[in-house]
């Protein structure tokens, strides 16, 4: 029969090897954290009822059956979402005289992985593949790894058939057991380890907003008293926004901490809305001190004009003429003080709008760059 362990005894276990190849890294899916990849799965067994001597068969030590001619060992990958053959299922196994049974299939696997985007997009992403079987127990089937770690990276790197956006770097292999309806089951799990190529990211992403944050601090060398630099600061600020749309798209809203990319948009869109905010005040205090030296004279201050009326007066006496010149003098002084009075405090708010961008472009300055190196430190710790 072939629907039963080729053993016998019932109570000795099969040994199943098995050997796991990652052929292609297709799709990473970080909104469903998912991932899709073409792997080989190569499993030989042992069946107690094939095995020949070869002097009886003109030497012959291998030779290919039907599958359904054998019993096959059930395995299911347990993180599984989707599961397709890549190619054509394949129809038949190898044979070899001592007794072992050798096949191998390649599948389009889709499995959920649980994925950390704090560093994207220069993330290293750990995703497992649990091969298990779903009904016999660890005392009925025995999984065990046929080649180590080292062997099975070389040999995936080699068949590896895309060279897409991300980067083999390992598959580890290790055993656990796992308890199913009361019966402990052999598990065999492979992890994968893949590393983002980010240069796409950084080109059209990191880059341009990298960009707009310099021209903000180049907009400190336009001058105030226009309103081109509020304008052109504003546009910078719409620009950022653009971005964090698309930055949207890319990221999962389930992320279990915030990105890095995250913290770097929002901390420089931030950084733009304050100097953007810090613009409009220095123009508010350039203004007013413009209003300020524009303001008629008050009504009952000295004017000049009201001083030489005095002095075109013709007084009677030389006595009257003298203090018609005092008065006239004291007229011009008044009036003098009173304009270099409205001239210091229109000085006044100037000067204040000048200490104010002064001290606001240190601090801006200072805090970009410890940011910047900040963020640096953690995205390559």
């Amino acid at each position: 029969m072939t629907s039963l362990r080729p053993v016998f005894k019932w109570e000795t276990p099969t040994f199943l090897f098995l050997d796991l190849f990652v052929t292609s890294i297709i799709e990473v899916n970080e909104k469903a954290q998912s991932l899709s990849t073409q792997i080989t799965i190569l499993n030989g067994w042992v069946n107690e009822f094939t095995a020949w001597n070869p002097d009886d068969f003109c030497g012959i030590t291998s030779c290919s059956i039907k599958k359904d001619m054998v019993w096959t060992p059930d395995i299911s990958i347990t993180e599984s979402i989707k599961t397709e053959f890549a190619t054509m299922e394949n129809q038949y196994v190898q044979l070899l005289n001592e007794g072992a049974v050798v096949t191998s299939n390649t599948f389009a696997v889709t499995t959920a992985c649980k994925m950390n985007l704090h560093q994207f997009p220069f993330d290293v992403q750990r995703c497992t593949i649990t091969l298990q079987s779903p009904i016999h127990s660890s005392k009925e089937l025995v999984l065990s790894p046929i080649s180590d770690a080292s062997f099975l990276t070389l040999s995936s790197k080699k068949a590896f058939q895309t060279q897409g956006e991300w980067e083999l770097l390992s598959i580890n292999t290790s055993k656990a057991n796992a308890t199913t309806q009361g019966e402990p089951q052999d598990q065999l799990i492979y992890k994968i380890t893949m590393k983002r190529r980010p240069l796409l990211y950084v080109i059209n992403f990191l880059m341009p907003v990298f960009y707009f944050l310099i021209l903000d601090l180049a907009s400190f060398f336009i001058d105030s008293t226009g309103g081109e630099k509020l304008g052109f600061k504003v546009t910078l600020l719409l620009s950022i926004s653009v971005l964090l749309l698309l930055l949207q798209d890319m990221l999962p809203s389930t992320a279990s901490d915030i990105p890095l990319i995250g913290v770097y948009c929002v901390v420089i869109f931030t950084l733009m809305g304050i100097s953007v905010l810090e613009t409009i005040l220095v123009n508010f205090l350039i203004a007013k001190g413009n209003r300020t030296i524009s303001v008629k004279p008050m009504e009952n201050s000295p004017t000049l004009s009201d001083a030489v009326k005095d002095m075109k007066s013709c007084p009677d006496s030389e006595t009257d003429r003298h203090e018609e010149r005092l008065h006239a003098l004291d007229l011009l002084k008044a009036a003098a003080t009173h304009t270099n009075h409205q001239e210091r405090k229109c000085l006044s708010w100037t000067r204040v709008a000048a200490i104010v961008d002064v001290i606001f472009n240190f601090l801006y300055v200072t805090t970009v760059i410890v940011f910047l190196i900040m963020l640096f430190k953690a995205w390559f710790p």
